[in-house]
């Protein structure tokens, strides 16, 4: 087991409604959110040093085990309007880099646009055992 310290925070609350929105654009059958905060990223990145705990945290959220996977891209956050249907706007911390530093040029094109356009590296796919790797069984009909 890791000794990894996971610290509660907003970063880790912000983690928590991230997962909850990728397990219902995954039920929906869409792509999954990209992660576009370093701030939220960074919680995340913690929480991994400690599978147990990804594992047990990912569960509650999701209901269901979810993993980091690299990807790359850059465009509109298609899944704001999700997170704000039910948790209300973003808060300042997406726009937030891993050194603290808030980047208030995103943030006030967000609070004037109500949207998102932004750069992300990664992002959550369902685990082992949620049933997509699983492969049909063959017929001997």
């Amino acid at each position: 087991m890791s000794t990894a310290t996971i610290k509660p925070g907003v970063e880790l609350d912000e983690l928590g409604k991230f997962f909850t929105i990728a397990a219902r654009r995954i039920d929906a059958g869409k792509t999954a959110p990209q992660m576009f905060s370093a701030a939220v990223d960074s919680a995340w990145h913690a929480l991994l040093a400690d599978p147990a705990a990804h594992e047990a945290f990912t569960l509650r959220y999701a209901g269901r085990e979810l993993v980091h996977v690299e990807t790359r891209g850059f465009g509109p956050i298609a899944w704001v309007a999700a997170y704000e249907e039910a948790y209300g706007p973003l808060p300042e911390i997406w726009f937030t880099n891993a050194d603290g530093t808030v980047n208030t040029e995103a943030l006030t094109r967000y609070r004037e646009s109500g949207t998102v356009t932004a750069e992300w590296d990664c992002g959550p796919k369902p685990g082992p055992g949620d049933g997509d790797d699983l492969t049909p069984a063959a017929s001997y009909l």
